[in-house]
Order: C-alpha cells, then structure tokens, then sequence
C-alpha cells in the first residue's frame, strides 16, 4: 500500500466505522479505513436496538441492511423464575423505530462493508495500525502494516478511532481507564437451533435471569442459527468447570424456561469466554482525533447498547469534522464529548440498576405501571438524550426511588397479612 494523503483516516470497518465512512464519503470528504480483520469475521453484539436505525437510514444504509433479511427484532421479554416482562418498541415514551434487527454479526458487517466498497470508500482489509504520530495541528503521520509484512504511511488530518475491542488509539496514547461497572465475564457461542418453536416464541429475543446478577441470553437469527451466551460475576461464570462446552452444556440446567429447547442442539463453535469486558477511557476525542463506540466506551450486554453507541458517536464525530473542514468552529469538549458522556452515563445507571437488582424490580412489578413502562422502554430503545422522558433526565435517582418504594410496599403488605 503506498503512502497517501486524506482528510479522514478511519480505525475499523464495523457499524462504527461503517457509518463515520458513509456520510463522511457522502460529504465528498477524502477518506480511508484500515480494518484489521478480513471480513466476514465473527464478532459479538448481534442485538440492535432502534436508535441505530436512525443513523443507518441518514447515511444511507438502510435500504442495504433490509435486503440482508435478518429476524425482526421489535422489542424483548425478561424472564425471571415465572415472572415476565415484555417490552414492545411500538409502547414506549419517545417518538422513533418501532424495530430493528437481531442478526449474526459477522454477516451484518460484511454487507456494510461490501455496499460501501461498492459505492468506491477505500477499505484496507487485513492492515494493522501500528503506530501513530500527532503535530501540534491535530494532523497525523499513521504507520500501517500489511498482512504481507509492508509497511506504509497515512498522512491524515483527522483520525476517526472505530477499531472497537482493539482500541487502537486508547493503548497507543495511554488513553485506558478502569471501568466504573462491576467485573463480569460472560460465554457464549451459536447453535443450530432444531427445537426452536413455530411463531413469535421462537424468535423472540430473551434474557433469562438465572440470578440477580447472572442471567442467559437467547438470541435467534433468520437462519435457523441462535446466539446463546451467560454473563454474570466472575466468580459464578468460573465455578463451571471443564471445557467451555462442557460448562456451558452444564449452565444450560439452570434455564427453566430453555434447558430443553437447548440440551441436545450441535454448538456450532467452541464456546467462547470473555472476561473484564466493560472498558472506559479517560477522553474521549483529542487534537486531530475523536474515539468512537466500543473503542472509548463500552458498558455491558444486558440492554444491547453496544452498536447504537457506536452509530451515534460515529455520526456525531463525522458531522463536527466536516464543520471543522468548512472552516467552521466546533466545542468538542460540549458538542461530542458531553454529549455522548450523557448517554453513556443513563444507560450505565440502568446496567448498575439492573445488577443491583432494583431494575428488576421495576420489571416484574405488578401490577405494571404503564406510563414508566413506556418510559423505561424508550431508554431501552436507545433514546437516552430525550431529556423530557423522567427516566432519562432523573436516571440517577428514579429507578432506585421507585424500586425503594415497591420493596417498602411488600414489606408492608406482608406485615399486615
């Protein structure tokens, strides 16, 4: 690859750097991306929820996407002992998609990538960056190096970081901090799912609480193929002993609701173990550079945030570079960085909530208070800067509050009885 000069040199080619080199090449901006993998590659985070939808349609994504007849995805259940709890996208508080996808991700990737290539964005597949020198300016002199061993240079004069779980600027600049979210690990891996059940029940998606922290995910896709995983505390995860196989055969006892559908189905890989998985960094753009989705932040699982988070700050990234090359003046610091600190930090409230316990309350509550199951629904959707939505704009405090309030109810309930 020879040495060139661009505008915007992208880290990554997954939905993050997807969408930054969509509508940065839309806006006629000079652009590259390296990608480290070849694709199709195996990734997790298969779980879409609706604001993404949002950012796919503006770059001109979407119509590609629905041609790749993944599963429907319009909502989930939460299935506690015999207790469920239902959201429907169709039934929440802020105005939006109603749907969007479940979809192995390897697939979905690889159809990004392929239209983008198609429309002529210059993807180098199987390049690793190695390292990155910043001026003063902001500017940056980006070495790479080829599958093959060869070396070359990328002048850019800004660097979009969308290389995800590599987080390539965050270890070249020192930028890793510990994650304020407990320590979890979590297995997983796909199954051809030969007992799945006719109609909605076999392609629901399911979060199975095993116990308050630990809970089982079922993820069916299009293809007769289901993502299958646990996540919870270390320590739970690891008193499973043997093989992946044989620990994830064994944690399958637990689900009341799946351990038949599941017991005799081929794995169609070698379960996989991930463990400290919640990452954090200590800013999140700089001179010349701006981190995006699971390369600045990433939370948990449990509320499929993952993508949606990378879309939005890849979007938003993208649009305040183009202000800059229009000579236009741009706050990073309230623009991107508060911006995107803010959603990060409702959804965080409602994964700590959720291993606390106290959101699992609100859920399996009854009877069920409809207007703040509306509202728990939209963040849940993804709409976590819709600041008229009470459990947004009081996430640090409502959620606790109410849980606080329903255990005080029980209690007093059973006094009396």
């Amino acid at each position: 690859m020879d040495d060139i000069n661009i505008d915007v040199l992208i880290i990554g080619a997954g939905p993050s750097g997807s969408v930054a080199a969509a509508y940065l090449f839309n806006q006629g901006i000079s652009i590259k991306v390296i990608e480290k993998s070849k694709f199709p590659r195996f990734v997790i985070g298969e779980s879409l929820i609706p604001r993404c939808m949002d950012h796919f349609d503006e770059v001109g994504l979407l119509d590609v996407i629905k041609q790749g007849d993944f599963e429907v995805k319009t909502g989930a259940r939460f299935i506690k002992g015999d207790a469920v709890c239902e959201f429907d996208f169709k039934e929440k508080f802020t105005e939006g998609w109603n749907w969007t996808w479940q979809l192995p991700r390897a697939d979905f990737d690889k159809l990004l990538t392929d239209e983008l290539t198609r429309k002529g964005v210059n993807i180098a597949f199987e390049n690793e960056v190695i390292d990155v020198i910043f001026n003063t300016d902001g500017s940056s002199k980006t070495t790479v190096i080829s599958k093959d061993g060869e070396e070359s240079s990328i002048y850019a004069k800004y660097i979009i970081d969308s290389s995800g779980y590599g987080r390539v600027l965050p270890r070249l600049l020192d930028l890793e901090k510990p994650s304020s979210l407990a320590k979890h690990a979590s297995i997983f891996t796909h199954v051809n799912d030969s007992n799945r059940p006719e109609g909605k029940e076999g392609t629901l998606i399911t979060f199975d609480i095993i116990n308050t922290e630990s809970w089982f995910w079922v993820i069916p896709f299009s293809n007769g193929v289901t993502s299958i995983g646990f996540v919870g505390p270390i320590d739970f995860i690891e008193s499973f002993k043997g093989s992946t196989t044989e620990r994830i055969r064994e944690m399958l006892k637990l689900s009341k609701h799946y351990s038949e559908r599941f017991e005799d189905v081929p794995l169609l890989f070698e379960p996989k173990e991930i463990k400290n998985y919640s990452k954090a960094v200590k800013q999140l753009y700089g001179k010349g550079y701006a981190l995006t989705g699971n390369s600045a932040e990433f939370l948990d699982p449990v509320f499929s945030s993952g993508v949606t988070f990378a879309t939005e700050s890849a979007l938003l990234a993208s649009k305040l570079i183009v202000k800059e090359l229009n000579n236009e003046s741009v706050n990073w610091e309230t623009e991107y960085s508060d911006y995107i600190k803010y959603g990060v930090s409702v959804f965080s409230t409602y994964v700590k909530e959720w291993y606390t316990g106290n959101l699992q309350t609100l859920f399996f509550h009854q009877p069920e208070n409809k207007a703040n199951k509306e509202q728990i629904c939209a963040v849940l959707a993804g709409y976590v800067w819709d600041k008229s939505n009470p459990f947004v704009s009081k996430h640090d405090r409502l959620v606790k509050s109410l849980a606080y309030l329903i255990d005080m109810e029980k209690s007093n309930d059973s006094k009396s009885t």
